[in-house]
């Protein structure tokens, strides 16, 4: 499993340069005007294999919730994938669409705030990144076990991790459907859903 884990980790960085856009250089750490209020607390992701609901974080991830929503509200994730999908590790999305080819998000990338205290359990979810701590825009993955070796360990290239901004409180079992497709490899990608993922839609729970 340890074997697993470290050459995991090493796909996972290389890949998550993924719908990164690279003129986007500035990153974005000014502080939210206002935090989520509760009604705004979790958001629906409606994908062709069920819904998914995730409650944010905003206290713990101001930055990330913020960006998150507006690109949500944006309409940006709808049509897009899940493009990765590691059977016991996590699942990937928000960054491709349907033909494989990369969507911007048009925002600059983000402040890592994975020194939040929270941690990769099973359910969380994260914001996906290049190798540049401080590079996620609008990719973010779901885990599907307990990932500690993505977490924090301090704030240097090798150990600022993946900031986890909320997590799954329904359709955990989708995630399941998801986990459980055959991948393969996919104009250049590895573990690439041979059965098209979609984000349909994303809406704030009433």
């Amino acid at each position: 499993m340890k074997s697993f884990c470290k050459i995991a980790l090493i796909g996972f960085l290389t890949s998550f340069a993924l719908g990164q856009d690279p003129a986007k250089k500035t990153i974005e750490e000014k502080k939210p005007e206002k935090s989520l209020s509760a009604k705004e607390a979790t958001v629906i992701v409606s994908t062709s294999l069920g819904e998914i609901h995730i409650e944010l974080d905003s206290k713990s991830a101001p930055i990330t919730v913020e960006n998150f929503v507006a690109i949500a509200k944006s309409g940006y994730y709808d049509g897009t994938i899940f493009h990765r999908v590691i059977n016991g590790f996590m699942v990937q999305g928000g960054g491709l669409n349907a033909d494989m080819s990369n969507k911007s998000s048009g925002t600059a990338p983000i402040q890592n705030e994975a020194n939040n205290g929270l941690t990769n359990d099973r359910g969380t979810v994260a914001m996906a990144r290049t190798m540049e701590p401080h590079s996620a825009t609008g990719q973010f993955f779901v885990n599907h076990k307990d990932n500690g070796f993505l977490n924090h360990t301090g704030e240097n290239s090798q150990g600022w991790g993946y900031a986890v901004f909320g997590k799954v409180t329904e359709g955990i079992e989708v995630v399941e459907k998801m986990r459980a497709v055959k991948t393969s490899f996919k104009n250049g990608m590895a573990d690439v859903p041979t059965q098209t993922i979609t984000i349909k839609s994303m809406s704030r729970a009433k």
